[in-house]
């Protein structure tokens, strides 16, 4: 199982604060550290916990969230009462994957996290990543990737029915379906991509690694 992902909130008002947290908390796969206040707060919170994602008001009693985002290349959520599109393009130049305008509905902030989740998932580990998935992970997070209840292809249902219960090739698959092993290495990363198969890598005798695919349960 996955470790969650741990945010550190940063907001000068200690309710905001409060209820900001107990969204994420209700999020499978996140964990909220505790709240702070004050730029000062927050650093020290990101040397010693290491968070994954900060959650942070841009204006702030001692200075600038963006600022803090720039300086510290956490992955971030800025969250203001700033709508000019200088602000908010300064927040995108700083690195920012979500920016949310105040007052927001408790679901988009929701729905910022489950998008961010399934980004980081995607660019997990140290796998080399072709285009496809980096503009997969890109269209995600930004809210225009493919809903996760796609339909399938019929080719995709024949690459998962030669799957079965146990673990394939790409080469083996394309024989037990009837198709080229690019078409069949094609479909199993786009099923991959949507996490309904997952790869692993076996080594063989010459010590270099093979993709085997299999279906999750």
């Amino acid at each position: 199982m996955n470790d969650p992902l741990r945010v550190l909130i940063l907001d000068d008002d200690f309710r905001v604060g409060r209820l900001h947290r107990s969204i994420i908390e209700d999020q499978p796969g996140f964990s909220a550290l505790e709240p702070v206040r004050t730029l000062a707060e927050a650093r020290d919170g990101i040397r010693a916990s290491r968070p994954d994602l900060l959650l942070a008001d841009v204006f702030l009693p001692d200075g600038d969230g963006i600022a803090l985002v720039r300086e510290t290349g956490v992955d971030a959520i800025l969250i203001s009462a700033a709508d000019d599109a200088p602000t908010i393009r300064r927040a995108l130049r700083s690195g920012a994957v979500g920016y949310l305008l105040k007052p927001f509905d408790r679901r988009a902030l929701v729905g910022l996290l489950e998008r961010y989740a399934r980004y980081r998932n995607l660019l997990a580990g140290d796998r080399p990543l072709r285009q496809e998935d980096t503009d997969r992970a890109l269209a995600i997070l930004h809210g225009s990737g493919e809903p996760v209840s796609v339909s399938r292809s019929a080719t995709e249902q024949l690459v998962l029915a030669a799957l079965g219960d146990g673990e394939a090739s790409a080469a083996e698959v394309g024989e037990r379906v009837g198709i080229s092993r690019a078409t069949a290495q094609r479909h199993l990363a786009a099923l991959a991509a949507r996490t309904v198969v997952e790869v692993r890598l076996r080594y063989g005798a010459t010590g270099r690694p093979e993709h085997r695919y299999a279906a999750r349960s």
